[in-house]
């Protein structure tokens, strides 16, 4: 067996607290101990202490199934992006992305629709009297994955 990567596992559960991302702990294994790293070595350290996800998942704000096709559309990355912010884990990267996009779809009072059936799955449509978020809600979600730590439950 090769010698631990992990050099103090308090600290790493303490920047996983705070929040800090893969990469950074990658850069900073990296300047702290001269230690390479990659992100999945992060991940399986999160798995086999109980951590939770790094994913935030909202499906509120993303109730539907993405096709393939879809799933890297600008639209959805702002989602995504909202979802971590409202979950308290958004970047500065993401925020400077994020505020003007928001600014967008209140100046042109605007939602995030899906249409899974185009060719670009994600449109901006007119705000209706229904609309309480920044997506138009369909009739029912469609999301069909389960949180990964939580799959074995079902």
């Amino acid at each position: 067996m090769g010698a631990r990567k992990i050099q103090n596992e308090q600290e790493v559960i303490r920047w996983f607290e705070e929040g800090k991302t893969y990469q950074w702990m990658i850069d900073e294994y990296q300047r702290k101990y001269g230690i390479k790293t990659a992100a999945s070595m992060w991940g399986n350290f999160r798995a086999r202490r109980g951590l939770d996800r790094r994913i935030v998942r909202d499906d509120d704000l993303i109730p539907w199934f993405v096709k393939e096709e879809h799933r890297w559309a600008y639209p959805l990355a702002m989602l995504r992006a909202e979802a971590r912010r409202r979950a308290g884990t958004v970047t500065d990267a993401d925020r400077a992305r994020l505020t003007p996009w928001l600014e967008m779809l209140k100046e042109n009072n605007a939602v995030v629709h899906y249409d899974p059936d185009t060719e670009e799955g994600f449109h901006y449509i007119p705000r209706q009297e229904s609309d309480d978020d920044i997506i138009h809600r369909p009739d029912h979600k469609t999301t069909p994955r389960p949180n990964a730590d939580n799959a074995d439950e079902e």
